[in-house]
């Protein structure tokens, strides 16, 4: 075990002795970023050298775990069964998995005091977390640093992001940080929120009673936004959701084309837990894997629980889930020089792609008019066109086709791609 002091902050490597899941070579273990706030990473090296890329992997929720969902149903090196993921990201670069905020998969926090509850306190963190592991692997110090996301994730990554190249210009941190990508992300809740019906309504999931209905209940929330009821506007998300299940005898939010499993339909969703649990997972054996096999592999703390803390995360953000950081990414595109790559499933609905583009479509920065009125063109991979782009200057925006909220798991090649053509690196 190797302990780096830095001020009250410190990292506690958990991986003396211990080989990790899958092959080649990782490290993992604690960042205690403030007073009982205790944030876990698990790093996995390139297979040839740390020349490579560095890639940062946010998850979403708030409370979905990196280093489960987006480790071994995405992008890890192994799938839960321990077979080698053919499109693996470890392949290509090095991939640095954190369960954020804390109390989030295998983060902790040890009062409920210390969750997070806004997005600026979550980038806060976030940053703390950075220099404190680049200290303990001085090696990440020379290569560039990419974040990408997912979801919620990608509301996290924009202001991380932004606070980051702030620290390194202000040489407190030093990396090179090159760019940022958003894949179905929470930026704008609610103009996925208002597009949900008429994108149900396009594809045939329910009818004009149905779309009445769900377009309703997408006012309300709107109207709860727009007055600064921000909490209401998140219940009444959660109830707009609600509705579109039964509307639509229980479509699946992640992929349309997913059916939602039959006990799904008819045990009540009473919590976000649920919500994951029976529609993010489609799966409930990662929950098991986590809490037995990964947990005994990487010497996680006997107290501490797979995603025991995911419902306070969720809930301590409830005020701010609906608030949008559009503004945040305007500030990306106009107060830095990265690379900002918005990307989209073709077949998600909680973060639809015609959602996504109207607020990439509105975003106010220099190159707007330009961008809006460059050539698309196609992803072509094998001969077979799977998605679109569409990039002017450090704005990139890709439509990927045949896949969900989760890319990297609906279309895999679609999601290298982008990776190699977003870093540089194959």
């Amino acid at each position: 075990m190797k302990i780096l002091l830095l001020a009250a902050i410190f990292l506690i490597s958990l991986n003396s002795g211990w080989s990790g899941v899958g092959p080649g070579e990782q490290d993992w273990g604690y960042v205690t970023v403030r007073p009982d706030a205790h944030m876990f990473y698990w790093l996995y090296y390139h297979e040839r050298t740390t020349e490579e890329p560095l890639v940062i992997w946010l998850q979403g929720g708030p409370g979905a775990s990196s280093t489960g969902y987006g480790n071994f149903e995405e992008i890890g090196i192994v799938d839960m069964n321990l077979n080698v993921r053919i499109h693996s990201w470890v392949k290509h670069v090095n991939v640095l998995f954190i369960d954020n905020p804390v109390g989030t998969g295998f983060s902790y926090v040890d009062t409920n005091s210390a969750l997070t509850k806004t997005n600026a306190e979550i980038a806060k963190d976030l940053v703390t977390f950075t220099g404190v592991f680049l200290q303990a692997h001085p090696e990440f110090k020379s290569v560039p640093l990419y974040i990408f996301s997912e979801s919620y994730g990608g509301k996290m990554a924009a202001e991380y992001a932004l606070e980051l190249d702030k620290a390194i210009s202000q040489g407190n941190i030093e990396v090179p940080l090159k760019g940022v990508a958003l894949g179905d992300s929470w930026v704008s809740p609610i103009d996925s929120v208002l597009t949900w019906a008429p994108f149900l309504l396009q594809l045939g999931f329910v009818d004009t009673e149905g779309y009445r209905t769900i377009d309703t209940y997408a006012q309300q929330t709107k109207a709860a936004l727009d007055a600064g009821n921000y909490e209401l506007a998140t219940d009444l998300w959660s109830t707009t959701e609600m509705i579109i299940l039964s509307v639509t005898s229980g479509i699946d939010f992640y992929n349309v084309l997913f059916p939602v499993p039959g006990k799904s339909r008819s045990q009540p969703i009473t919590s976000r837990k649920d919500f994951l649990g029976k529609m993010l997972l489609r799966d409930s054996s990662l929950d098991h894997f986590m809490n037995t096999f990964v947990k005994e592999a990487l010497a996680i703390p006997e107290n501490v629980t797979w995603g025991g803390q995911s419902d306070n995360v969720f809930s301590s953000l409830s005020e701010d889930f609906m608030k949008p950081v559009t503004s945040v990414v305007e500030q990306l595109l106009k107060e830095t020089n990265l690379t900002v790559c918005v990307f989209t499933g073709q077949l998600d609905l909680i973060v639809d792609t015609p959602g996504t583009l109207i607020w990439a479509e509105r975003l106010q920065w220099s190159g707007a008019q330009q961008w809006l009125s460059a050539e698309r063109s196609s992803v072509v991979i094998d001969g077979i066109i799977e998605g679109y782009k569409k990039t002017y200057r450090n704005f990139h925006f890709y439509w990927l086709l045949r896949s969900g909220h989760m890319v990297p798991t609906d279309n895999p090649a679609g999601a290298l791609r982008l990776l190699q053509e977003i870093t540089g690196y194959v």
